[in-house]
């Protein structure tokens, strides 16, 4: 069993031809459904964990596919631009807050996605060379991932944890919100710190909208091979009371998943009702079906989740969350802060060892056989999560989205190696996540609790 998973994270890191993740984990679900380590008739109930999750996300994606076919990501790069006026600085924190807000309203994965795109482009028609561009893409790329912790529903992994400790999105985000967030500005003012040095003081302002949407119409597209990939940034104006329109949905949609949950409606109805309202308005709009939907929507998020919940349910049943009860249990029991402490730590490193997706996994599953105290059981599962969203970035293999965020820049020929990705998260990652942690013990022991 902990060959099938060795084997899997390997692969899952490695992709080779470019292979999705889904493929090793639904190789490694299907070996241990047939040699009987997971029963036949726990698949149902493995399902139904995952598919709101799942389906959450993907509806998210679904709409920012809608949000990039009209014009979304142009106007995004265009006022990233126009808004920092020629100053290094503040396109830095402009950037920041994008990459925050992009996780915020659809997701950590997808986030990346987006955002690289658009701060390349960014920085490209401003003409800020290789070097000076390090700076924003690290900073974007480490933000976006860890604006996944405020929030339930930015993450697959911390949707379908939610569930198997019984917490509901407001109970979270009431506990979360404040740790995270500290987690995150500390992040965000240690790589303003590391690279003040290196960010331009000025650089060339474009201050008309034309020249702009003329320079980035000018760039050259490059084909990448992720879902969100834009084929004709600036070839066409926007509609902008549409626009506005789709906007507006997707804040409805996010308010709409706290609003609804106190009346246990599960978090994919929204996000499947915002994404088909979208689909519509834009066929409404602008005559566009769902052909480039159906074509770039991952549909494998769904065999991807329902496989690896297999393999840690695998895990589970040989007997590793046993092993994680016997060595941590009883000193997680002893006191919130010891909870905090260990189990962010411990998925810390589980996280950066072989992902974090398994790893927040297999670590709830620990805290759910410790027999803790529903007050402990909870501060401990978000423990749990900020180790998993913000203790993984240390090492580019602790998140889908970092090696997604490598992938990216390889397909536009950026240069960038582990060396210099390691110098900037061992200087920020550890004194943000022992902040966050602390933050944590303090905001649920001394508000909420």
């Amino acid at each position: 069993m902990v060959t099938i998973f060795a084997l899997t994270v390997f692969f899952i890191i490695w992709r080779p031809f470019g292979i999705n993740e889904s493929i090793p984990t639904s190789i490694a679900a299907a070996c241990i459904l047939l040699l009987g380590i997971v029963p036949f008739k726990d698949v149902l109930t493995i399902f139904e964990t995952v598919s709101g999750a799942s389906i959450t996300i993907l509806s998210t994606i679904v709409m920012s596919i809608v949000l990039e076919s009209i014009g979304f990501f142009r106007w995004a790069a265009i006022n990233l631009a126009l808004k920092s006026r020629g100053s290094g600085v503040l396109l830095f924190w402009y950037i920041i807050l994008l990459c925050f807000l992009m996780t915020l309203f659809f997701n950590n994965d997808g986030s990346i996605l987006i955002t690289t795109p658009i701060i390349i482009q960014t920085l490209s028609l401003l003409r800020l060379k290789p070097a000076q561009q390090v700076p924003y893409l690290i900073s974007g790329a480490l933000v976006a991932t860890a604006a996944s912790a405020p929030i339930g529903v930015s993450n697959l992994a911390n949707l379908i944890a939610l569930k198997i400790v019984g917490l509901d999105l407001n109970a979270y985000a009431t506990m979360m919100f404040v740790p995270s967030m500290v987690g995150i500005a500390c992040i965000a003012v240690l790589l303003y710190v590391y690279f003040k040095k290196d960010i331009p003081i000025t650089f060339q302002n474009h201050s008309k909208p034309k020249d702009l949407n003329n320079l980035l119409s000018e760039y050259p597209t490059k084909k990448l091979s992720h879902p969100l990939a834009a084929k004709t940034l600036g070839q066409e104006n926007i509609d902008w009371k549409m626009f506005r329109i789709c906007i507006g949905v997707v804040v409805l949609t996010r308010i709409s998943f706290f609003a609804l949950a106190p009346f246990g409606i599960p978090t994919e109805w929204p996000a499947i009702i915002g994404a088909i309202l979208l689909i519509m308005i834009r066929w409404y709009k602008k005559k566009i079906g769902a052909k480039d939907i159906l074509k770039k929507s991952p549909w494998h998020i769904l065999l991807f989740a329902f496989s690896m919940y297999v393999i840690i349910y695998g895990l589970h049943n040989v007997g590793l969350t046993a092993v994680i009860v016997d060595e941590l249990g009883g000193a997680v029991a002893k006191d919130p802060f010891y909870a905090i402490f260990i189990t962010g730590m411990l998925l810390t490193v589980l996280s950066n060892v072989c992902n974090n997706l398994p790893s927040i996994m297999i670590g709830t599953f620990s805290i759910k056989e410790m027999g803790l105290s529903l007050q402990t059981m909870q501060v401990a599962y978000l423990a749990n999560v900020i180790g998993a969203d913000i203790g993984s970035l240390i090492l580019p293999m602790g998140t889908l989205a970092t090696l997604l965020w490598f992938y990216t820049l390889r397909q536009y020929k950026i240069p960038m190696n582990w060396g210099k990705y390691l110098r900037v998260t061992l200087f920020v990652i550890p004194v943000s996540l022992a902040l966050s942690l602390l933050s944590l013990y303090v905001w649920t022991t001394y508000f909420v609790f």
